[in-house]
């Protein structure tokens, strides 16, 4: 345990207690969550830290799309400093304003598609005005977001940290008390292929969930973009020699191991805080590094490249490709949300 949770260790109860108090007062307060007059899909987990919120995110973004369910994307832009709020987040839009992963995902759906807003109601009303024929929202990371009501709530758990030590912040990694999950309409296990004990997590969500389906996906690096160019490529990437990887992650080690599922070897790797956007000088130590393990290229995810720029390609000597994820075995779910939301416009 760091020293710095150490530290805070006394604040725990005193945490415990106001989540306590604030989800006890949603619960019996119906009115207290505003409506935005959509379906609203929400998805989240109970933890701090990556589960995969962001590519379930995108996949259920586009296939609800391509079946018909037109839908913007809702998130609070963690990390970015904006002086309008809400605010629609276009491709070319800046990631210091409207954080990593909301940039990411209006890259890869297009304009009008996603918005921050602190007050998600507020970001709902952006969304649904510059798209009046939206037909459903997504809240991304909204689980402890109960502000906004939500219609179908995902909790999401990764496969290969689950629950954790069952401790709360700041002692722990749990946002709220597991007896939180029984909100969720449904779990959605993420890197279900690393699960060690199926029977476990499902004795777990008997205890604590809400008896809803549980859904297994997986995450896959299916191929490598070249920095800044956009070239494409195969992974492994043909021909060339070991990486060195890097990244900004929440649980990077799945972001390095999945590079060694998906057959790429590296030599070194580094680790920076979640959301953090690399400076020129961390770009020059990774150059050095790499040089310095036997490396011939870098590596980093697609939420780390929009935080790229032209200082950067000025100090890149090595070439950078970006490895592109895809969610695996979400035709499941995808059906699963797609006949509840039929059912709630029918009631």
């Amino acid at each position: 345990m760091s020293i710095l949770r150490l530290l805070a260790a006394p604040l725990a109860p005193l945490y415990g207690a106001v989540v306590r108090a604030r989800n006890w007062g949603f619960d019996t307060h119906s009115g207290w969550g505003a409506r935005a007059g959509v379906p609203v899909v929400s998805l989240g987990n109970l933890s701090a830290g990556g589960t995969g919120k962001t590519p379930l995110t995108l996949f259920l973004a586009r296939e609800l799309e391509a079946a018909g369910w037109s839908n913007a994307v809702l998130s609070r832009g963690y990390g970015g400093r904006r002086t309008v709020d809400p605010m629609s987040v276009e491709p070319d839009s800046n990631p210091s304003q409207t954080g990593d992963e909301p940039l990411l995902l209006a890259r890869a759906l297009g304009p009008e598609r996603v918005v921050v807003g602190r007050q998600r109601h507020a970001a709902a009303l952006r969304a649904l005005a510059q798209r009046p024929g939206l037909r459903s929202l997504l809240l991304d990371d909204g689980f402890q977001h109960r502000a906004l009501h939500r219609d179908l709530d995902l909790l999401l758990l990764d496969g290969v940290r689950l629950w954790g030590d069952g401790r709360m912040l700041p002692l722990g990694d749990l946002r709220e008390p597991q007896t939180s999950a029984r909100r969720a309409h449904a779990l959605v296990v993420t890197r279900a292929a690393r699960v060690e004990d199926r029977a476990a997590v499902l004795a777990w969500w008997e205890t604590f969930g809400s008896g809803g389906p549980v859904f297994w996906i997986d995450f896959a690096l299916g191929g490598l973009r070249r920095w800044p160019s956009g070239e494409e490529a195969p992974l492994p990437l043909p021909g060339a020699g070991p990486a060195f990887a890097w990244c900004g992650l929440g649980h990077p080690e799945a972001f390095y191991a999945d590079l060694l599922l998906a057959g790429q070897t590296w030599v070194g790797n580094h680790s920076l805080p979640d959301h953090r956007a690399p400076s020129t000088v961390d770009l020059r130590r990774f150059l050095f590094r790499a040089r310095a393990e036997g490396a011939e290229w870098l590596v980093c995810t697609a939420k780390d490249s929009v935080k790229l720029g032209p200082e950067h390609a000025a100090v890149l000597d090595l070439p950078l490709w970006v490895a592109e994820q895809t969610t695996v075995g979400g035709s499941e779910l995808l059906a699963w949300v797609l006949a509840r939301l039929e059912q709630i416009t029918r009631q």
